[in-house]
């Protein structure tokens, strides 16, 4: 992957593929001490300890499809190769959290990519799921969460609806320049 921000779709859909009703992706950046973070937390199914500890292993999926798993393996390698730091915690029948650090000025991070894109595929292509994302750089913090656009918009607009998935693409991306300034 070249892009962070893909990075985070797949393991968002590992979130939504893992039955969660609740996911909550942060990104996190402090320019001047040169550290970004990524945190992925879901209420889905969880693992167990036995899982948790091979996860990260490319040859351990539970996908039927194919035979290895390179998103969290590739997400771990993306922040230890741009001097941070990985983790992942998982309970059983509770979710996961997954946590990526980086820093910024790193000549191997890759760059964020295309999150708003990635923002609004996950809300719109995702009913059943309810997302919330927080983008903070210093002082400047923005927040998206389904829930209280689902409460504006009533029942009978879906947040897929072309009107809506319009009006988020504006919404997001000028609060992501606002936020980051282009430099993530």
């Amino acid at each position: 992957m070249r892009e962070l921000a893909l990075n985070i779709l797949d393991i968002t859909e590992n979130s939504v593929s893992a039955g969660a009703h609740l996911i909550e992706i942060d990104v996190l950046a402090d320019f001047a001490k040169d550290e970004m973070a990524i945190r992925i937390r879901d209420d889905g199914c969880g693992m167990d300890e036995q899982m948790l500890a091979t996860v990260c292993d490319p040859f351990t999926t539970t996908r039927t499809t194919r035979k290895v798993g390179m998103g969290l393996p590739l997400f771990k390698f993306s922040a230890e190769s741009a001097g941070g730091i990985f983790s992942i915690r998982s309970e059983k029948g509770k979710g996961t959290e997954v946590v990526a650090t980086y820093r910024i000025g790193h000549v191997d991070r890759m760059p964020l990519g295309d999150f708003g894109g990635v923002v609004l595929q996950l809300v719109t292509m995702n009913p059943q799921v309810d997302f919330v994302f927080t983008a903070q750089s210093g002082e400047t913090t923005g927040k998206l969460d389904t829930r209280e656009l689902r409460e504006i918009l009533g029942e009978d607009i879906p947040l897929g609806a072309p009107e809506v998935r319009s009006f988020l693409r504006e919404y997001i991306q000028e609060n992501l320049v606002d936020i980051f300034g282009g430099r993530l």
